[in-house]
C-alpha cells in the first residue's frame, strides 16, 4: 500500500488522542510522517525544533525556525519539513481540536475552537520575539519532558491542561478575519492533494504530465502553475524528486541491483536514474548504498 498524503494519526492510546513524535533527519519516534515528507492531517500540529535549525513549508510558504522555536499548523495544511542542519531534531505535537473543546457544542467549542481552526489561519510562527510567545515556547519545552519522562498519575491531564492554557495564551494574540478561510483556497488545497496522492500512488508506472492534470480535471499548464505557486516546483520536478526519495529507501533496505531500484520507481533508464539520483543526493546511488550501509554499521 503506497503512502497517502493523508496521515491517519495512530495514538498510543485511543483513549486519549494525543502524540509526540521526536523527528531526525533519520528517523521519528514513534514511527510516522518524519523529515521530508509531504503530508497532512486532521489534527492541529505544534512543532518545536529542539537541536539546530529547521525550514518546514505550510501551503507552499517557507518558515525558517531555530533550536527553541516553534509553529502551530491548523488541521489540514500540507506540510514538510525540507530542510533540517546535520544533527538538527524537532518534536512534533498531534491532537485533534475536540481535545480543546472539553465537549462536543460546548461554549468553549464554538467560541474558542471552531472559528479560529475553520478560519483562514494556516501557520503561525512562535519565535519567542515577545513576552506571550516566550511563554508559549516555555510551555512546550515542558510539554516535551512530560511526554519523555515516565508516565505518572495524572499525566493526561497536566497536558491537556497546559495545552488549553497554551491554546488561550495563542488566540489571545492573534487576530483573524471573521469569513471562512476563501473557497478557493480551500480549492486549491484540495486539488492540490489529489494531484499530490496520484502521483504518490503512480510514481512507479509511466505517467505524464496530462494524465497527472486529469486527476483534478486541470489544463496541463493550470496543472503547472497550481504547483509551482504551492510546491514551488513543476509536477514533473515532484515526480522525480519523489522517485529519487522512493530509490534512497530502496538502496538502503533491499540488495536490489540499481537497474531494478530504475526500474521499479518508474525510471525507464538506469543512467536517467543514476544522473538524477547524483544531482539530488551528491553520490550515485551505488555511493549513496554504501555510504548509509557503514554509517548503520
Amino acid at each position: 500500500m503506497e503512502k497517502q498524503l493523508h496521515e491517519t494519526i495512530l495514538y498510543p492510546d485511543v483513549s486519549f488522542p494525543y502524540i509526540m513524535y521526536t523527528h531526525t533527519i533519520h528517523r521519528s519516534i514513534p514511527e510516522g510522517r518524519g523529515f521530508n515528507d509531504l503530508h497532512w492531517h486532521e489534527e492541529l500540529q505544534i512543532t518545536l525544533v529542539t537541536k539546530g535549525k529547521l525550514v518546514i513549508q505550510v501551503n507552499g510558504i517557507n518558515h525558517e525556525l531555530e533550536t527553541g522555536q516553534a509553529i502551530l499548523i491548523n488541521k489540514g495544511a500540507l506540510h514538510v519539513t525540507t530542510h533540517l542542519t546535520h544533527n538538527g531534531q524537532y518534536v512534533s505535537f498531534n491532537f485533534p481540536e475536540k481535545l480543546l473543546a472539553f465537549y462536543a457544542d460546548s461554549a468553549m467549542e464554538k467560541n474558542y475552537v471552531l472559528p479560529y481552526t475553520n478560519s483562514s489561519l494556516v501557520s503561525l510562527a512562535i519565535k519567542g520575539e515577545v513576552e506571550w510567545q516566550s511563554q508559549v515556547l516555555e510551555m512546550l519545552w515542558d510539554m516535551q519532558k512530560k511526554f519523555d519522562m515516565k508516565k505518572n498519575w495524572g499525566w493526561e491531564y497536566e497536558v491537556s491542561i497546559k495545552t488549553v492554557q497554551l491554546w488561550l495564551i495563542l488566540i489571545s494574540n492573534i487576530s483573524i478575519s471573521a469569513e471562512e478561510a476563501p473557497k478557493y483556497m480551500k480549492l486549491q488545497q484540495e486539488r492540490l492533494q489529489l494531484l499530490l496522492s496520484f502521483i504518490h500512488q503512480n510514481y512507479s508506472n509511466n505517467i505524464t504530465l496530462q494524465e497527472i492534470a486529469d486527476v483534478a480535471h486541470l489544463s496541463v499548464s493550470e496543472c503547472n502553475r497550481s504547483f509551482k505557486r504551492t510546491i514551488h516546483m513543476t509536477p514533473y520536478d515532484y515526480l522525480i524528486k519523489y522517485r529519487i526519495k522512493k530509490s534512497s529507501e530502496l538502496l538502503i533496505s533491499t540488495h536490489y541491483t540499481i537497474t531494478e531500484i530504475a526500474h521499479r520507481v518508474g525510471f525507464n533508464n538506469a543512467n536517467h536514474f543514476i544522473q538524477s539520483f547524483k544531482k539530488h543526493y551528491k553520490k550515485t546511488p551505488k555511493e549513496f548504498r554504501k555510504f548509509r550501509n557503514e554509517a548503520i554499521d
